[in-house]
């Protein structure tokens, strides 16, 4: 049986600037007398993602955030695979949203992401695989360089046009299996219960606390 290091009570860096992210993840830490604080509210530079797996990428963040902050740190990496597209978008899932905005800014338009993936399967025929799969990673970092790793996912498929509010990224497309709702019109809560970052977070709290 793997032995893991336990995480103790006190403040740990959310390494993120994804705010719904940060969110979602504060919500799943709240039972265990941790103090989450995000990577943006310590003014931490996000590092470029330069790894081929989610893995690779959450282990770059966390490493990253530890050693800037001097605190343990999270790093989630995660994304769509879909079946028909051999995985893609996968680790370039937030580089299918990104767009030139005015006067040069960058930004993320994920209206346009989900409409870039639904193409691709139109393009296949109406009898295309539409099975997807959301994929996450948690990399558990410490100053002294010590890391924990835990992997989640939930299957469903994508349907489309977008329905719902709630949630973000390609939430409005993804149906989780079992479930005739996508995750934007899953309450918050439950979807906590149920996504692939809940998954994740699972099997690190079985590990850690």
């Amino acid at each position: 049986m793997t032995a893991f290091r336990k995480l103790a009570p006190g403040r740990l860096v959310i390494a993120s600037h994804n705010a719904g992210k940060v969110r979602e993840i504060r919500a799943l830490l709240e039972p265990y007398g941790i103090e989450p604080v995000s990577a943006g509210d310590l003014g931490l530079p996000e590092p470029e993602e330069t790894g081929t797996t989610f893995r690779e990428n959450a282990l770059l963040k966390a490493h990253a955030s530890a050693s800037a902050a001097g605190l343990p740190a999270l790093a989630d990496d995660s994304g769509l695979e879909v079946a028909a597209l051999g995985g893609r978008p996968g680790v370039y899932t937030a580089d299918w949203a990104e767009r030139q905005w005015f006067e040069g800014e960058k930004g993320r338009d994920w209206y346009m992401a989900m409409g870039k993936v639904e193409g691709l399967l139109a393009a296949q025929g109406p009898d295309v695989d539409r099975s997807a799969a959301f994929v996450c990673t948690l990399a558990l970092a410490w100053p002294d360089g010590h890391t924990e790793v835990f992997e989640g996912r939930a299957s469903g498929s994508l349907t489309w046009p977008p329905r719902g509010t709630l949630g973000f990224g390609y939430d409005p497309v993804f149906v989780p299996a079992g479930r005739a709702q996508t995750f934007a019109e899953i309450d918050p809560a439950e979807k906590h219960a149920i996504s692939h970052r809940a998954d994740a977070f699972a099997k690190l709290v079985a590990g850690v606390f």
